[in-house]
C-alpha cells in the first residue's frame, strides 16, 4: 500500500511540475520519507524518477523543437563548473540566511512570473543563445552549489525574464534536469540506496506524469498559462523551504 500511495503521488506532482520543467524530487522526497522510506533512499529514487521523467518529456519536446540546445549546453557545462564554487563559498556563510534570502527571491520570482509581463520577442542570433546560456549557468551553478538546491527553479525564471518563450524555457529546463539530477542519483546510488520495488512502480507513475504533464504543456496550455505553472511552482517551492527551515 506505500508503494501505490507514493507511485500515486509521484504521478500527481510529476504531472504538475513537468508543466514547468523543472523535476518534482523536492516535493517526493519529504513525502517518501513521511510513508516510511529511510531518507538516502527517498533521496536517490526521487533523483532517478526526475531523470526518467525529464527524459520522457524531453522526448517529445525535441520532436516539437522546443529545446534550445545552444543555451542548454552551455548552461550545463558551467553550471557544473560554477557548483562547486559556490558549495566552498557557502562554507563561510550562515546557509539559513542564505536560504531565507533564496525564498526571497523564489517569491520574487513567482510573483513575476505570475503578473510581470516581458516584451516577447524570438531570440534566433546564436551568439546570444550561447551567451545567455553561459550566463544562466554560472548563475544557477554558483547559487545551486552556494544554497544546496537544484538549479532548474533557478533556470526557467531567468530564461523568461532574458525573453525566451515560455514553453522553450519550461523544456530547455527540463533537458538539463535530465543530466544533474542522474549525476545526483549516481553519487547516491554508489551507497547501494534503492529499493526496487518502490523505484518500479513509481517509475511508472513518474513516467505517466510526465506525458501527461508535457501533453499539457505542449497541446492545452498556452504560454502565457505555462508561465502562471512556473510562478505557482516557484511559489510552492518557497512555501516548502520555509517550512524547512520553521521546523
Amino acid at each position: 500500500m506505500t508503494y501505490i500511495i507514493a507511485s500515486l503521488v509521484t504521478f500527481i506532482f510529476t504531472a504538475l511540475l513537468t508543466i514547468a520543467g523543472v523535476g518534482a524530487a523536492f516535493i517526493l522526497i519529504p513525502v517518501f520519507v513521511a510513508l516510511g522510506v529511510p531518507l538516502l533512499t527517498a533521496m536517490s529514487t526521487a533523483l532517478l524518477l526526475n531523470s526518467i521523467a525529464m527524459a520522457v518529456a524531453s522526448f517529445y519536446n525535441a520532436r516539437a523543437g522546443l529545446i534550445v540546445y545552444k543555451t542548454a549546453l552551455p548552461i550545463l557545462i558551467f553550471a557544473s563548473i560554477l557548483s562547486p564554487l559556490g558549495a566552498i563559498t557557502a562554507e563561510h556563510l550562515s546557509r539559513n540566511l542564505l536560504l531565507w534570502l533564496f525564498v526571497g527571491f523564489l517569491i520574487f520570482a513567482g510573483s513575476m512570473m505570475l503578473w510581470y509581463k516581458p516584451k516577447k520577442r524570438e531570440i534566433s542570433s546564436p551568439n546570444k543563445l550561447i551567451t545567455y546560456g553561459v550566463g544562466v549557468g554560472g548563475f544557477a551553478g554558483y547559487v545551486g552549489g552556494l544554497l544546496g538546491v537544484g538549479g532548474g527553479n533557478l533556470i526557467v525564471p531567468a530564461l523568461v525574464w532574458l525573453g525566451f518563450d515560455p514553453k522553450k524555457a519550461s523544456a530547455t529546463t527540463a533537458f538539463i534536469v535530465i543530466f544533474s539530477s542522474f549525476s545526483g542519483f549516481l553519487g547516491h546510488i554508489s551507497l547501494g540506496n534503492i529499493d526496487h520495488n518502490l523505484l518500479v512502480l513509481c517509475a511508472v507513475g513518474s513516467i505517466a506524469g510526465a506525458v501527461l504533464g508535457n501533453y499539457l504543456m505542449r497541446k492545452k496550455l498556452s504560454a502565457p498559462q505555462v508561465k502562471k505553472v512556473i510562478g505557482i511552482v516557484l511559489y510552492i517551492i518557497a512555501a516548502k523551504m520555509i517550512w524547512d527551515l520553521l521546523k
